[in-house]
């Protein structure tokens, strides 16, 4: 893991996020395909400078290993990330909104870990990217090509 440059100061921040889907509906995968996950967590990295290295899915919840600039909290970071993701999936996936009847997509709340590579990053990124109760039911993503 590269130590990030801002204009200020360095930093080396590593997330660990867990999101539901509402109502625990078993939906991710028959619903939404995760490229088009990828899709949008690239944009929202080039938006505000998000690096994703790692996501994992299962039917209802999310994993992602993430980096972060220092001038965003945890909470912001997965407050960002689930509204945009929620809207984008609303606006293409129209029919979700009946599934989860008109609410939200994204339970409230969630799950973060801090991540280090001398405390575990490898070992958070293999257990993201390990998600999944048969290898037939997760599909698994990395951005790091």
């Amino acid at each position: 893991m590269e130590i990030e440059h801002a204009s200020h100061c360095t930093y080396r921040i590593r997330y660990h996020m867990v999101f539901v889907v509402k109502y625990r509906k078993q939906m991710l995968l028959k619903k939404v395909p995760l490229e088009y996950f990828k899709k949008i967590l690239e944009g929202i990295g080039q938006r505000y400078y998000l690096t994703f290295e790692a996501i994992g899915v299962e039917e209802d919840h999310f994993h992602i290993v993430l980096g972060s600039a220092p001038r965003y909290a945890p909470s912001d970071v997965m407050r960002i990330i689930k509204s945009i993701t929620a809207k984008k999936i609303f606006e293409d996936y129209p029919e979700l909104k009946d599934f989860l009847w008109g609410a939200n997509f994204w339970s409230a709340g969630g799950h973060i870990d801090t991540v280090s590579e001398f405390g575990g990053l490898e070992r958070i990124k293999k257990y993201v990217l390990e998600q999944g109760k048969s290898e037939e039911q997760l599909q698994l993503l990395s951005f790091v090509s």
